[in-house]
């Protein structure tokens, strides 16, 4: 069993640097080449705000996430025996696969209106094309997925609570930056194009008129 845990740890750190060199490294570079820009616009939230708690849930559960299977590696934490089950695992590593290719094809759909994190400065084009069509988010519900994945590979406690603070700190961010900043800047277009289309899975979370 220590074997087969190293041994899943071991693949879930590399399907994160996996995870990482495409859906960040290249993307950031494929934006750069198209526009002069990479695309991240970091936190622009005061303390206190949504955006501030936000991007601070979202930091926290990237670092918990990257720490649960080195701590893994290491011995420290022992697998939750519930979750810790071969098809579990199997389920975890069709879920990272899948979710990568579904986060990066959800990135590329967006064109040169890609970016990482909202300057409320910028305007950018609405795209509602490709998976937008399904859900008004198909990055965000791939990443999801993506990481519930990792719980699976190495389901330990901290991997767990890595992926609880992802889930709200995207909530959060969506509902209370991503679509004020959306309604601000398109008004009608995105409210009628938010009240037919889901914003995480087809049909939930449509917005009122």
């Amino acid at each position: 069993m220590p074997t087969e845990t190293s041994s899943l740890a071991t693949w879930a750190l590399g399907l994160a640097g996996l995870y990482f060199f495409l859906a960040v490294g290249v993307r950031m570079l494929m934006q750069y080449r198209r526009t002069g820009s990479t695309g991240f616009k970091g936190a622009h939230g005061k303390p206190g705000s949504v955006e501030w708690f936000s991007s601070i849930l979202l930091t926290v559960g990237l670092g918990l996430g990257l720490s649960a299977p080195v701590l893994s590696l290491l011995g420290w934490l022992k697998p939750i025996e519930a979750f810790d089950r071969p098809d579990g695992h199997t389920l975890g590593f069709a879920l990272c696969l899948l979710g990568l290719t579904a986060t990066f094809g959800a990135q590329v759909a967006m064109g040169d209106s890609w970016r990482i994190g909202v300057d409320p400065k910028e305007s950018t084009e609405l795209v509602t094309g490709g998976p937008f069509r399904i859900v008004r988010n198909p990055i965000y519900s791939a990443m999801i997925p993506t990481c519930l994945g990792f719980v699976l590979l190495v389901p330990n406690a901290l991997a767990v609570a890595a992926w609880i603070a992802l889930v709200v700190g995207l909530e959060l961010h969506v509902r209370g930056v991503e679509e004020p900043y959306l309604l601000r800047v398109h008004g009608r277009a995105y409210s009628e194009y938010a009240a037919r289309v889901g914003r995480f899975l087809p049909g939930m979370g449509r917005l009122a008129p």
